[in-house]
């Protein structure tokens, strides 16, 4: 299956890289380009695209609006949404996951880790730049919350609670099974029960829910 995404972003030559090296790779297809999020969103809920592919800062709406707007918590069928951005600031990184993206890099980034983070939001996973997950999200979710987060009402069990310290590090499906000594099916089987009782979308809210509570900690 070929994979269609949307490009954001309003730096032509940008842009056009980026479609470039998405276009160079087997089983994706750039199936449109916007210069601003106004225009991303439109192109976005027009063309229905597996993943949106959106820079931060844009005129007319930036990347974080763009995002809540195709991806947010009131989005009854989301669009999913890769942040990229030069900008390694903390309130831009915890923004765009708060807004619902699947990931975010920086653009420094290599082509690997860009096709990774592309697969990985359409297939309901999330990627963040190794580079900033930890220290970013850790920091910013401190300083931000007044409250922690409610408890679920069903408690996590204690397999799930190992499972989720490893979300929260970034770890893959994989290295999660093979940490824990369990199959990915299982592994998958954990993830689902703490998005249900978290009422979780995907892994992003699961790793935001860990540092909130203070169940994360910097490596």
């Amino acid at each position: 299956m070929t994979l269609r995404v949307i490009v954001a972003d309003d730096q032509d030559l940008v842009r056009t890289g980026l479609a470039m090296i998405l276009n160079a790779q087997p089983g994706i297809e750039v199936v449109a380009e916007a210069t601003n999020g106004e225009e991303a969103v439109e192109r976005a809920r027009r063309l229905r695209p597996d993943v949106c592919l959106l820079d931060i800062s844009m005129p007319k709406m930036d990347g974080i609006e763009a995002t809540k707007a195709l991806a947010g918590p009131d989005v009854d069928d989301p669009i999913p949404v890769v942040i990229i951005t030069t900008f390694d600031r903390d309130e831009y990184v915890y923004g765009a996951l708060k807004a619902g993206a699947r990931g975010f890099l920086l653009k420094d980034a290599d082509q690997e880790l860009l096709v990774q983070a592309i697969n990985a939001a359409a297939a309901g996973d999330a990627l963040v730049a190794p580079n900033i997950t930890a220290r970013l999200l850790e920091a910013f979710a401190t300083t931000e919350r007044s409250a922690a987060p409610p408890q679920p009402t069903d408690p996590l069990t204690e397999r799930e609670e190992e499972v989720l310290a490893e979300v929260a590090r970034g770890k893959t499906n994989a290295e999660i099974a093979g940490e824990l000594f369990i199959s990915n099916s299982t592994v998958k089987t954990h993830i689902a029960r703490l998005m249900t009782k978290l009422g979780a979308r995907n892994r992003v809210e699961i790793v935001i829910w860990a540092y909130e509570t203070g169940r994360a900690r910097r490596p």
